[in-house]
């Protein structure tokens, strides 16, 4: 038996590898597609059967998500990428428990010993998807910033760019300060790294150990045992998925909030 951190290639297309994990994300983007498909051509203003259980949740997950940005009109704005991250990880999540996925596969020779390379592996189980995610999360949650706030408004959360401009014209004492901000605004970028990092490691970790778990027990003994495991993976593919869509919520709150109060406190002292 052999768990590789690193997901496997499977085929090439030219020089650029496609692997295990990259392939199961191409198989969850293509069910969003399917399922965008159907609820669109199923929509209507008196919905019926399963549109009725698609609305309660989508308009549960607004609830929830209202309560905190605390404003209707920004969670409509926030809720597409946020709900869009919350689903694509769950179900990434619990592709990973599904028959075949991570046993069903091509058995190669390494150092002498036959090892199975499998077709399938859960997406958020290669840090290399989950880092992506979570950078494509952070800048986000900056685009939004800018086309709120505008481009200045935005980089004076870091760099204070106008207080920079008011300090040359007071006098050198204000430079100095503007300076210092200046680099306490460089530690401001470092904690943007920070949280892209975080969000990965975190979503990473979790659903690898996981699937660590799951190995080790099919490898003991194949019926019964694992099936409580199944469905804590099953609590842990929903927690992570929710906690990994919430915080950027967050970010996207904290964000807005803190330029909004900027730009409150400039006009108050014009």
């Amino acid at each position: 038996m052999m768990i590789s951190v690193g997901a496997e290639p499977i085929f090439f297309l030219g020089t650029f590898p496609v692997t295990n994990s990259m392939l199961t994300a191409w198989i969850v983007v293509a069910l969003f597609f399917i399922c965008g498909w159907f609820i669109r051509k199923q929509a209507s203003l008196a919905p019926k059967g399963m549109m009725n259980f698609v609305d309660w949740v989508i308009e549960f997950l607004l609830t929830e998500a209202e309560k905190v940005t605390g404003d209707r009109e920004r969670t409509r704005k926030f809720f597409p990428l946020c709900a869009t991250l919350f689903f694509f990880i769950l179900i990434s999540n619990w592709m990973g428990l599904l028959p075949g996925v991570g046993s069903i596969g091509i058995h190669e020779t390494h150092a002498g010993e036959s090892v199975l390379i499998p077709l399938f592996r859960p997406a958020t189980s290669d840090l290399n998807f989950t880092l992506a995610i979570a950078i494509f999360s952070i800048l986000a949650t900056h685009i939004f910033g800018i086309f709120t706030f505008g481009f200045l408004t935005h980089a004076s959360k870091f760099f204070n760019v106008r207080g920079i401009i008011r300090a040359i014209r007071r006098g050198p004492m204000d430079v100095v300060v503007a300076i210092v901000e200046f680099f306490v605004g460089l530690l401001e970028i470092v904690s943007e790294g920070a949280k892209a990092v975080s969000l990965a490691l975190r979503l990473f970790g979790n659903v690898f150990a996981g699937e660590v778990l799951l190995t080790v027990m099919y490898s003991l003994v194949s019926f019964f045992i694992p099936l409580p495991f199944l469905f804590l993976e099953l609590l842990v593919g929903l927690i992570q998925a929710t906690v990994f869509s919430m915080l950027v919520l967050v970010f996207l709150k904290s964000m807005t909030d803190n330029l909004h109060g900027e730009e409150e406190s400039e006009h108050t002292t014009h």
